[in-house]
């Protein structure tokens, strides 16, 4: 293993988890609670996100398998989101808020979380090159481990901007959080983009646009045919549903449910990311023990009784005990599915693969927001209720997942 490779590759999940946790948490109650937008819009803006992604990750993937490099590709996406990122930034912290900057940061919203989602197309493809197979799940379970740290480290950082003890510049509170975000992920995004050094070299071949969208439909279909695949994205399609709208609309939940203030929810993420950490690391560690299929099953069977015990209560003690084990089994999921998805894919078009996971991922963005969105604003008279049938809910999207990922082999041959 190329240890200097595992570091930018780990590095690299630390910052962009800085600006995604911050975005995460303040710029949905910026756009939700500070300025009264209706819940479903805000959902609305990752449906928007996964129909750009739809159409053009596919092709992009395939065409990163036919010129046999991913840096270029990344080191684009990551620059664009970036820019999004700053548009955002410099709009809710400088631009008086008005019905225009709402809407156009909103967009850039949409556009810096599509990008993010963008880059995981290629980012998730170097696991093969970086491990071999049984090491993957523990070099996986390093990566999310990662992540969850660049997350508390986002939140230690612009805590104190974000309750006004510090401020930059302008007007003090939330909007004061992005800028020093984007630009903290953007400095520690560049050692990937300058010093990675790829395993396979440039290709040269002619691509014809046109072709490969053509060939979009049939590649799926072939792709799908390999065994356990298709069955497996379709099972991620609906379990990973259930835990992105749950990230997603979990400070405006805290919010409504609890009304606890940005201080307490930051200390509650902390913790939880804390604890997803060590579940990262240790499914990681597991998972190469007893088996990925075993260990997946297992992760989508907890989530089963969690999410109803976190809807359960508004007794904020007992809802903070559940979120510890939360965290667990958080920090497992995407570690054991990445890994998963790495041995199920044909070897030869794992760029290709892995942009139907991001795919599919985002897809999914489009039925859970919707969902949660169409609870809260029909049962809008239930008060906070709403929100708690909205998070029980999320269980029946696990079952589905589990039900169809139960018959995935566990091992495939590589050929």
């Amino acid at each position: 293993m190329n240890k200097k490779n595992i570091f930018l590759w780990t590095l690299y999940d630390f910052a962009n988890s800085i600006s995604t946790i911050v975005f995460f948490l303040y710029f949905s109650q910026w756009l939700v609670i500070d300025n009264g937008v209706a819940d479903i819009w805000y959902n609305l803006l990752f449906t928007g996100g996964t129909a750009l992604l739809l159409i053009t990750a596919p092709v992009v993937g395939m065409i990163a398998d036919k010129v046999g490099v991913r840096m270029p590709f990344l080191t684009t996406v990551t620059f664009l989101q970036f820019i999004a990122l700053l548009g955002v930034s410099l709009l809710v912290l400088f631009a008086p808020v008005s019905s225009g900057v709402i809407f156009l940061a909103a967009l850039l919203f949409l556009f810096a979380n599509y990008f993010y989602q963008f880059q995981f197309v290629f980012y998730n493809a170097f696991l093969k090159e970086l491990a071999p197979e049984k090491l993957r799940g523990f070099v996986s379970g390093l990566g999310q481990s990662f992540n969850w740290l660049g997350q508390i480290s986002g939140l230690l950082i612009t805590l104190p901007l974000a309750t006004g003890a510090i401020v930059l510049i302008g007007s003090p509170g939330r909007v004061q959080t992005f800028l020093p975000a984007t630009i903290v992920f953007f400095a520690l995004s560049l050692p990937m983009i300058l010093f990675f050094k790829e395993s396979t070299k440039f290709k040269k071949v002619n691509i014809n646009l046109m072709n490969e969208y053509k060939d979009y439909v049939h590649n799926f279909i072939v792709l799908c045919k390999r065994p356990g695949l298709g069955r497996f994205l379709l099972g991620y399609f609906f379990f990973n549903d259930a835990m992105i709208t749950t990230v997603n609309n979990f400070p405006i939940y805290l919010q409504q449910v609890f009304k606890v203030t940005d201080t307490t929810k930051s200390i509650l993420l902390m913790g939880i990311l804390v604890t997803s950490a060590v579940g990262a690391f240790v499914s990681g560690w597991i998972s190469d023990k007893i088996g990925l299929k075993k260990s997946l099953l297992f992760i989508l069977g907890s989530w089963i009784v969690i999410f109803p015990l976190l809807a359960s209560t508004t007794n904020f003690t007992y809802f903070t005990i559940v979120l510890v084990a939360l965290g667990f089994v958080f920090g497992s999921t995407w570690t054991v599915a990445r890994a998963v998805m790495v041995y199920l894919s044909p070897p030869e078009k794992l760029n290709h693969a892995f942009s139907y996971y991001t795919m599919f991922e985002r897809f999914s963005t489009l039925v859970g927001p919707l969902s949660w969105g169409l609870i809260t604003l029909v049962l809008v008279d239930l008060g906070s209720l709403r929100y708690q049938i909205a998070m029980a809910s999320m269980a029946i999207f696990i079952l589905i997942g589990l039900f169809i990922v139960k018959d995935i082999p566990e091992r495939v041959s590589s050929r």
